[in-house]
């Protein structure tokens, strides 16, 4: 599979650099909306809608937004976006969008979605956008949903509303599906997270993408210091500038 390719890119974002298992963004929809599975998969679903279709017009439109001005050009479009999404939701599932309250319209400013716009959309054909996108989101969303299932288990004996354990002999920690419980979740997620980290190092493997909220925005970072990408990616880039350059003169 090449980089570009629509498997490797849904592959990429369900697995490799799943937004919340792995480079651990967007943790505030994470933490607020899954007290229930049926809300993190409602939730990851809608971002995953807005983060494909700003994707494909970010990209569709990369080579006419000035660089400038292109953060300002971002939120215009995901916004856009957003407001059709729940002037959707509003009217056909407004019991989603009443539970998702106030975190549809700050999908806006979702680091997800404004990172894969700045890191890959804006400098990648449409197609892989589109699945770039896709697979962001469908990450996004297994992650929302695995998170709000534990929590509903765990503190009301269901999952999707069915009831799974019996209240006769289990009785629900209902700590789980308020506040506290998304920290309590979300520390046992870090701690497996360490832990596959850790034993991934120890194999010799490079686990440096685990926890690092990297999304390839090099132009804005500062920490270069052995990193892999920067010193393959933005290295030539610079590089066939500056020959270009010196071609040119």
């Amino acid at each position: 599979m090449t980089n570009n390719s629509p498997q490797e890119r849904l592959y990429n974002g369900l697995i490799k650099e799943n937004p919340t298992f792995v480079l651990t963004l967007g943790m505030c929809p994470t933490l607020a909306v899954t007290t229930s599975a049926i809300n993190g998969l409602g939730m990851g679903l809608s971002t995953m809608v807005v983060l494909a279709l700003s994707n494909v017009f970010i990209s569709a439109l990369r080579k006419i937004i000035p660089d400038r001005v292109r953060i300002p050009a971002f939120i215009v479009i995901i916004a856009s976006f957003v407001t059709m999404l729940q002037l959707i939701l509003q009217g056909y599932i407004p019991a989603l969008n009443a539970a998702l309250g106030i975190y549809i319209p700050l999908i806006v400013v979702n680091c997800i979605i404004l990172g894969r716009a700045e890191a890959y959309a804006f400098k990648n054909p449409v197609i892989p956008s589109l699945f770039d996108g896709i697979g962001m989101g469908l990450g996004f969303s297994f992650a929302l949903t695995c998170i709000g299932a534990v929590r509903e288990l765990l503190g009301a004996g269901q999952i999707f509303g069915a009831q799974v354990l019996s209240l006769s002999w289990y009785t629900p920690v209902s700590i789980f599906i308020m506040a506290p419980g998304a920290f309590f979740v979300l520390a046992c997620m870090t701690a497996l997270q360490n832990k596959i980290k850790i034993n991934g190092e120890k194999k010799g493997k490079d686990m440096s993408k685990i926890q690092s909220g990297c999304g390839h925005d090099c132009l804005n970072c500062s920490d270069t210091q052995g990193c892999k990408f920067y010193d393959t990616t933005v290295k030539a880039e610079t590089k066939t500038e500056e020959v270009s350059s010196n071609e040119n003169n």
